[in-house]
């Protein structure tokens, strides 16, 4: 970098250029002076070149004051070690992040604290998501035994303590899952036939749909999630399904999600849109998604997603700051009821014997 190059940059910081470069796995877009670091994971397909299909999405999050963490889709029917491999990459880039922002002459005090970081998802992304969040309980091992057999309990732990060795986690990084998909083998083959083939062979998708909301409804987590949801949407479902049939309610993993997390204050907005909605590239006051099964294009200024996912992450970043305050002011409230002596210091509880 030139003199020159470097003096307009410390002058105005925020003209910097939206550009992703390689860190480790994945694909990262380093902010001047983030406000926070955004991990986003895409659907399939579209979420293998997630520089490329959410280049819109992702460059408008980074102009409102966020590092972005573009991790590529990686397709497998074996969830669980892809999204334990996620942790794995997570601890990687705070190591690795603030090296590059020092380099570029950047602010990079943020990137040590685990909760200035939040995870957005779309499509299967956020079933990758949700078990993260599952995992991320100290209990999560006894739970897991409630939802499925000791086999792939014993594969599970064998994965996790394999690549995940740190025991990293998510706990406080707030959640935003945009049309969550948490589909079956069925949903990655569309041939019945073979699918039902693979799922009996044991060559399925795990876990499996019913196993995952197993998962989310046994955890006391998953307070710090918000969804985004889409009126067309036929692959994730909408909120609209819950006049439509059994059936359709059944399938519909958006409704599932708005009912489930109901009492832990889901934070939701579902907006006009098919399930792609995220996908796209700019082209001149257009965005381009290619594909013809959605909408192929759409006038920019007609575009209400991004402003909606910022807002939602502002919500969820004012909650964690209120559960974090919450949390002081009950330790602050115990010391008070903790006995004292006479200088006003506390006095050591008695010990008990075994």
């Amino acid at each position: 970098m030139s003199f020159l190059q470097s003096s307009i940059q410390k002058i105005n910081p925020m003209r910097t250029a939206f550009k992703f470069i390689p860190l480790s796995s994945s694909w990262v877009a380093i902010h001047p002076k983030p406000k926070g670091v955004i991990q986003f994971i895409g659907g399939a397909f579209f979420g293998s070149l997630p520089t490329l299909f959410y280049r819109y999405f992702l460059s408008k999050l980074f102009a409102d004051g966020y590092t972005i963490i573009a991790l590529p889709f990686r397709f497998s029917f074996q969830h669980w070690s892809i999204a334990i491999a996620l942790l794995n990459e997570q601890s990687i880039l705070q190591r690795e992040i603030p090296k590059e922002a020092r380099k570029l002459g950047y602010d990079d005090s943020i990137y040590a604290d685990a909760s200035n970081y939040f995870w957005v998802g779309h499509s299967l992304g956020c079933k990758y998501i949700a078990l993260l969040e599952f995992l991320s309980e100290g209990d999560w091992r006894d739970k897991l035994r409630q939802c499925v057999d000791s086999q792939e309990v014993e594969v599970v732990e064998r994965v996790f303590d394999r690549i995940n060795p740190g025991k990293t986690s998510i706990l406080n990084q707030p959640s935003l899952l945009i049309a969550p998909d948490i589909s079956n083998t069925e949903s990655a083959v569309p041939i019945r036939a073979l699918a039902r083939l693979l799922d009996w062979l044991g060559l399925g998708v795990t876990p499996k749909r019913k196993q995952t909301q197993c998962f989310i409804q046994l955890s006391n987590l998953f307070n710090l999630t918000a969804m985004i949801s889409f009126t067309q949407d036929t692959v994730a479902g909408s909120l609209t399904d819950s006049t439509k049939s059994p059936e359709i309610q059944a399938e519909s993993d958006v409704l599932w999600f708005a009912k489930q997390l109901q009492d832990r204050d889901l934070i939701n907005k579902e907006i006009p849109g098919k399930h792609l909605e995220p996908v796209g590239i700019r082209v001149g006051n257009y965005i381009v998604d290619f594909n013809p099964l959605d909408k192929f294009i759409e006038f920019i200024s007609s575009r209400c997603l991004e402003q909606v996912a910022l807002q939602l992450l502002e919500k969820l970043e004012r909650r964690e700051e209120g559960l974090e305050l919450d949390a002081i002011q009950s330790v602050v409230k115990l010391t008070e009821t903790l006995p004292k002596a006479e200088d006003n210091t506390l006095i050591p509880l008695p010990q008990t014997s075994g």
